[in-house]
């Protein structure tokens, strides 16, 4: 039987990679060449462990288990790169575009730069507020 096929067999009902297992291999990487500069034993451990974790959740068959700390993990990655998103947004749409935060709902909405004051419509509540644009 070929290498390939084996491994496919092993693999059947285990979780696999996911995003969380990457950033966790990426990571120990990382620990792992500052580690070659400092020369220390508790990064050596914590790269062995990070390692170790990795391997843990990829041959893991608790898919379900798994499943919702990539979940989890992924929920807190996005919002850390929303808020990035957003802040090249309100760079790049700076002499159009004015962005405020609803009163009601806190969502961020982007309104046309007119001088003025204005009344707004929240798409997400559907509260209605006035937002005076200088």
């Amino acid at each position: 039987m070929k290498f390939r096929q084996r491994l496919e067999r092993f693999m059947y009902g285990r979780y696999g990679t996911d995003k969380l297992s990457i950033v966790i291999v990426w990571t120990a990487l990382v620990v792992m060449i500052v580690n070659s500069f400092i020369n220390s034993l508790v990064l050596y451990l914590i790269e062995l462990f990070l390692i170790c974790y990795s391997f843990f959740r990829m041959f893991s068959k608790n898919v379900g288990k798994r499943y919702q700390e990539n979940r989890k993990f992924e929920m807190l990655l996005n919002k850390f790169t929303s808020f990035f998103k957003l802040r090249k947004t309100m760079w790049n749409d700076r002499k159009t575009h004015v962005f405020t935060k609803c009163p009601h709902c806190k969502v961020n909405l982007r309104l046309p730069r007119k001088k003025g004051k204005h009344r707004v419509n929240c798409p997400k509540c559907h509260q209605t507020f006035d937002f005076k644009c200088k």
